[in-house]
């Protein structure tokens, strides 16, 4: 019988993975720390996620290895983490490792003292010693022989760590709202922050390894929308039409990968996250409500396909993320020879070939990867082709490659339900089918917000973890925040009040549960948490949004809605305390520039009442109206919102235009409402 280790109870995929290694693997619980104390043993603690391609790498090398393997168990405590199961302790443990080596990554290997105080750590290691790195065993005997040789040296070491974590947790004091001083000329100076930074070629930003970076395009649209200079429109539509036509983008299945290895979006890194396709749709979306541009619709649906057809439940929960590796080799799933793509697509194999430049030796470790060097459109063109034509080729060969594919050996699915992912995927169907109309869209947002309402949410707490019938793991500040800004997307293509009145029950369970009153910020953890050396405020945006910056937005949005003040000082508070980082470093606070774009600019809060309002939304929720704050009610609602207050519901359709609750007489015609509101 095979050994296994204490990982075969968890539910987590990536710690099943790690459940047959010889490795004496814990999880994160009181008795592994408890035995770390009894044994006066340093921890090793891992951290790394399911579709994590150097995870498995470290794990074949190192981890299933019988003589690496006795030498982790007789020296350390060891602590495998699914970092999407605890982004805390993963926050946590990333900064020590940058304090220590000024970069992290995963897998996030750390070593703790018994008390959980980081001393050293690092991220792959070899093993044996290869170009310059020390290998995995020398490393644990070194790190074992200090511990118990320096170990004064040692606990100073940690103490200092942990303490450096802890200051730097600081954001500032709450200040008076009236501090605040962003502008016209702020909005300008971000935008031009950004364009420094801005690939003008290829799109994106910055250099290789590439990542979307939705939060950076998503400014440049809205700035574009307030001052109508092209050049911040032309390098948002750049990065997205590059990022469609490359690589990174799956050309036959749809959805896109995690980010490109090289500048030009060719060769991606193959895992496929929930939370990227969730924000590159709900910022498509906002392309294709400014554009109207056949590829951003299209991108859209396919990606949606997708995902439902490779990452949506039964029960309208969406899993997390597929593997980049499958059968031991990263990309394996995705990529194809020219002589299997024209023994599949006979006489429209070559043609297809050439759109899509497969390589007769391979363009990519001998494989092809699908990818356009411009637009079918341009193509038709240079071929002098009809474009209809050329795309019904192109869309009757992609159903026989994707079956063909379908037959291989299928990428790991890491089938755990995140609440907050799932929120943020829910904010894009909103968001799609406000920009494109598609029915279907608003049917799966308003069945995933049911199952997370109905299924995560257990006594009044919302749990981060769903499984096979279960919930685990109570929620963090960004399974709040974003659930809470889901609700109000919700809301807007419904019309259903009940979703705001929750959403501002969630946000009071914030302000109790992660509220600091030193800071108008909101901590990661609840308060009740005791496993963690730190509790953390994290206000930068990662490969997710800042759930700080989110916040910020809701508090904004449901100021409006229900006329709070409180809500609007503790937002107006928020910005102050990072307006200069958010100038200076606009692609490290891309959701934090938006909120200041609203402060700006305020936000047009518009309520659509009347009998037929239902029939009529559809074309305000079409135009692009960044900044809004939207009511709609096609009934005698029980739920009286203060905005609401002196609209009198009628058989007729009126249309109140307000900003900072000041309204503007009612309209009864669309295209009147529209010219008031700029469009």
């Amino acid at each position: 019988m095979q050994h296994t280790n204490s990982l075969i109870n968890s539910s987590s995929p990536y710690l099943l993975q790690h459940a047959y290694n010889p490795v004496d693997w814990h999880i994160w619980d009181e008795d592994a720390l408890k035995k770390a104390l009894e044994k006066n043993k340093p921890i090793l603690v891992s951290i790394g996620y399911s579709s994590c391609h150097w995870c498995h790498v470290m794990e074949r090398e190192s981890f299933e290895d019988e003589a690496t393997a006795a030498i982790m168990n007789e020296h350390f405590i060891n602590i495998k983490i699914d970092r999407e199961e605890r982004p805390d302790l993963d926050h946590i443990y990333m900064d020590a490792l940058q304090a220590m080596t000024g970069s992290g990554g995963w897998p996030l290997n750390v070593f703790l003292t018994p008390q959980l105080k980081p001393f050293y750590g690092g991220t792959y290691f070899p093993p044996v010693n290869s170009h310059g790195r020390m290998s995995w065993k020398d490393t644990l005997l070194s790190v074992s022989t200090a511990f118990h040789q320096r170990k004064e040296e040692i606990e100073d070491q940690a103490e200092k760590l942990t303490d450096y974590i802890k200051n730097s947790n600081s954001f500032g004091k709450i200040k008076k709202e009236n501090d605040i001083e962003s502008d016209d000329e702020t909005l300008q100076t971000i935008a031009d922050n950004l364009l420094k930074n801005a690939d003008t070629v290829w799109g994106g930003f910055g250099k290789a390894p590439k990542f979307p970076q939705t939060f950076s395009i998503q400014y440049l649209l809205r700035h574009y929308h307030f001052t109508k200079d092209e050049k911040f429109l032309n390098q948002a539509l750049l990065s997205l039409d590059k990022m469609i036509l490359g690589g990174i983008y799956d050309q036959v299945g749809g959805g896109f990968s995690r980010y490109s290895t090289d500048e030009c979006w060719f060769a991606p890194h193959f895992e496929k996250m929930l939370y990227d396709n969730a924000l590159l749709v709900s910022v498509l979306s906002e392309a294709y409500q400014i554009t109207k541009k056949e590829l951003y619709k299209e991108t859209i649906e396919q990606t949606l396909e997708f995902i439902e057809r490779e990452m949506m439940s039964n029960e309208f929960a969406f899993y997390s993320a597929l593997d980049a590796d499958s059968e031991g080799v990263e990309g394996k799933f995705y990529v194809w020879s020219k002589s299997e793509i024209i023994e599949l697509l006979g006489d429209d194999g070559a043609l297809f070939c050439e759109i899509f430049n497969v390589a007769e030796n391979g363009n990519w470790e001998h494989e092809n990867i699908l990818w356009l060097k411009t637009t079918v459109e341009n193509i038709a063109v240079e071929k002098n082709v009809d474009i209809e034509f050329l795309k019904q080729k192109i869309a009757n060969c992609k159903p026989i490659l994707l079956a063909e594919r379908s037959k291989r050996t299928r990428p790991l699915l890491d089938d755990k339900t995140l609440c907050s992912w799932n929120a943020l995927m829910n904010i894009a169907y909103c968001k799609a089918y406000a920009a494109t109309g598609i029915e279907h869209y608003r049917i799966i947002a308003i069945n995933n917000i049911d199952f997370i309402l109905s299924k995560m949410f257990v006594n009044g707490e919302l749990m981060h973890c769903y499984k096979n019938g279960e919930t685990y793991i109570n929620g963090f500040l960004d399974d709040y925040a974003y659930l809470v800004w889901a609700l109000i997307h919700l809301q807007e293509i419904t019309g259903n009040q009940d979703y705001l009145v929750k959403a501002k029950e969630v946000s009071n369970i914030i302000f109790e549960k992660f509220g600091d009153t030193d800071s108008p910020f909101f901590f990661y953890t609840d308060a009740s948490q005791k496993d963690i050396i730190v509790r953390k405020i994290e206000v930068y945006d990662g490969a997710t949004p800042s759930a700080n910056g989110i916040m910020a937005l809701c508090l904004n949005y449901l100021s409006s809605v229900f006329i709070d003040d409180e809500l609007r000082k503790r937002f107006l508070q928020m910005l102050v305390s990072l307006q200069q980082a958010i100038v200076k470093h606009p692609t490290s606070f891309g959701v934090w520039a938006s909120t200041l774009q609203i402060n700006v600019k305020l936000s047009e809060e518009i309520v659509v009442i009347g009998e037929n309002a239902n029939a009529v939304i559809s074309s305000v929720l079409s135009q692009y109206i960044p900044n809004k704050v939207l009511l709609f009610c096609n009934e005698n609602n029980d739920i009286k919102l203060p905005l609401l207050a002196d609209k009198n519901y009628t058989e007729e359709v009126l249309y109140y235009l307000c900003k900072n609750q000041t309204c503007l007489p009612a309209q009864n015609s669309l295209s009147k409402f529209l010219h008031f509101c700029n469009i």
